[in-house]
């Protein structure tokens, strides 16, 4: 995903300019390891929703549009909106029902219409405003539609046993935060915001993919470090020798770690009853 503007972060940067480019080499690559480790969940859980045939499908922060594309050719769905602040990927490779839109999602006037699923991964976590936005995204759900929300959760804490996986995965977080606005905290707050936004059948789960030598999420982690290395340096918790060890560990069969999880989220638009 491409992510709006943060706003609030300390250093005044947001994602896709400070950190992540969509114009750096590898950056797209980066993303579809995600989409590798996480869309088969997604996909899995839109299902179970019962989103199909003749649904009109709104995704948030589409990145390079792996899900938009699963939802159109899996689902069934009759279209999908694909949102970014940088189109340059879901523009490349048009299908059928998929349609474009570069627009910037905290802006006041973003208004694409009413869809039957909205669904935003990887994106609320970067920005502000967190009950504006979900209450805003509530809106663009149409009646009997439903609102899906994933991030991720940080699973380290100060239990966590202190391995180079740990110690760096602490300085991302705040490093990003200094630099983006990245916030996960809040994450776990989820479906109280989306019961306050006026949402029903409001509910969770979370998933962790294993770390495995070589698998799509501990490629996506090792090159999420490389690209945000001079955030988590500026922290003072890491220094390059660090960063170094964690990517050796990460790529060894000594590594026994959690993943950051991914926490998903839903809650269903009530019908309108009758006049």
């Amino acid at each position: 995903m491409t992510a709006a503007p943060c706003g609030d972060s300390p250093g005044g940067g947001r994602y896709g300019e400070a950190v992540f480019r969509p114009e750096q080499a590898g950056e797209g690559e980066r993303i579809d390891f995600g989409a590798l480790a996480y869309d088969d969940i997604t996909m899995a859980r839109l299902r179970a929703l019962g989103v199909g045939p003749g649904w009109r499908c709104l995704d948030v922060g589409a990145g390079t549009g792996t899900v938009s594309r699963r939802l159109l050719a899996e689902a069934g769905v009759a279209s999908v909106l694909a949102v970014d602040r940088d189109v340059r990927s879901l523009s490349a490779r048009p299908v059928p029902g998929l349609d474009v839109l570069e627009a910037d999602i905290t802006a006041p006037d973003f208004a694409p219409g009413r869809f039957r699923l909205v669904h935003a991964r990887f994106v609320l976590m970067h920005l502000p405003e967190h009950d504006r936005l979900i209450t805003a995204l509530a809106e663009l759900v149409a009646p009997g539609g439903v609102l899906v929300l994933s991030d991720a959760i940080d699973l380290t804490s100060d239990r966590t046993p202190g391995t180079p996986y740990s110690a760096v995965m602490r300085a991302m977080w705040r490093g990003l935060r200094a630099t983006i606005g990245t916030d996960v905290s809040w994450v776990p707050s989820y479906p109280h915001l989306l019961r306050g936004a006026g949402l029903v059948s409001v509910a969770a789960e979370v998933h962790v993919p294993p770390l495995l030598p070589g698998s799509p999420i501990s490629h996506f982690w090792a090159d999420t470090w490389e690209r945000s290395r001079v955030a988590m340096l500026a922290t003072g918790l890491v220094d390059d020798a660090a960063v170094d060890a964690a990517l050796r560990y990460l790529g060894s069969d000594e590594c026994a770690a959690l993943s950051a999880g991914m926490l998903s989220a839903w809650g269903w638009k009530p019908e309108e009853g009758p006049r």
